[in-house]
This record gives structure tokens, C-alpha cells and sequence, in this order.
């Protein structure tokens, strides 16, 4: 396991792919409760997701900005993971635009269930969560 304070070239080409990754949301002296989420990995080197703005995420980081991501490969490829720690910037812009690349990253929107679900997103406020990397810590067997 290594650590460092950015994303390599390496976590990149990881964290671009269509894999689920777990945030949890600092909460005092509650333990994290680590929810699946789509990510984005920008070419600035930060992580982006989407939410509701009325989120309990939202809330718990309005008082406490800290956060992490895990994303690991799934079962069938060999052992590897990479976990993002850092601050948290809440942003009112850019939401359904991301929202909209995830969902192609993610779904199949030619369904019209899918596209459908996308819809109701994009209908919806949203809030873009911009997490900038501290600490990232990458593992690979």
C-alpha cells in the first residue's frame, strides 16, 4: 500500500472507469456510514458526485467538510483499490452536467427506462460535491 497527497496517472485511468465508489462523510462521533455513489475523476486531479442539496451528506458536510472515497476493482479482476481523503467544496453549478456524463458512464440510455431515470434527476436540484484529494491512499496485489 502506498500513500501520497494527489492522484497519479495510474489512479486516473482506475477511477474513469464505470465502478462504484463508497463516500463516507465525517459525522462526529458516529461511526461513517459509507453510501455507494458515481464518481467523476477530473483532469484537475479532484473527485465530483452529485446529490440532493437537503442530503444528509450535504448536511453532515456543511458542518464538517472532510470526506473520503474507496473505489475498489470488482471481483473478478485481481485485488485493487484506492482511497481519496480530503475537503469537500459543496457547488450549486454543474450538477446536472455531471449528472448527465455519469449517467452515460453508467446506464444505458438508449432504455427508455434508463433515460427515463434520467430525466427525473435532471428535474430535480442537485448540488456537485468537488472533493480535493489530502491524502490518497492505492493498493494492487
Amino acid at each position: 500500500m502506498t500513500a501520497d497527497t494527489a492522484l497519479n496517472a495510474d489512479d486516473l485511468e482506475f477511477l474513469r472507469r464505470p465502478l462504484h465508489g463508497f463516500l463516507s462523510v465525517a459525522a462526529g462521533p458516529v461511526p461513517a456510514q459509507p453510501r455507494p455513489v458515481w464518481f467523476e475523476a477530473t483532469a484537475a486531479g479532484t473527485i465530483e458526485l452529485f446529490t440532493a442539496p437537503d442530503s444528509l451528506k450535504v448536511r453532515r458536510l456543511r458542518r464538517d467538510p472532510r470526506a473520503s472515497l474507496v473505489v475498489a476493482a470488482p471481483v473478478a479482476e485481481r485485488e485493487r483499490w484506492v482511497s481519496v481523503a480530503g475537503r469537500v467544496e459543496v457547488e450549486t453549478t454543474g450538477a446536472h452536467d455531471l449528472a448527465e456524463r455519469l449517467a452515460a458512464r453508467y446506464w444505458d440510455l438508449g432504455d427508455p427506462s434508463r433515460a427515463g431515470d434520467l430525466a427525473e434527476i435532471l428535474d430535480a436540484d442537485q448540488v456537485r460535491l468537488v472533493l480535493h484529494p489530502e491524502e490518497v491512499r492505492r493498493f494492487s496485489y
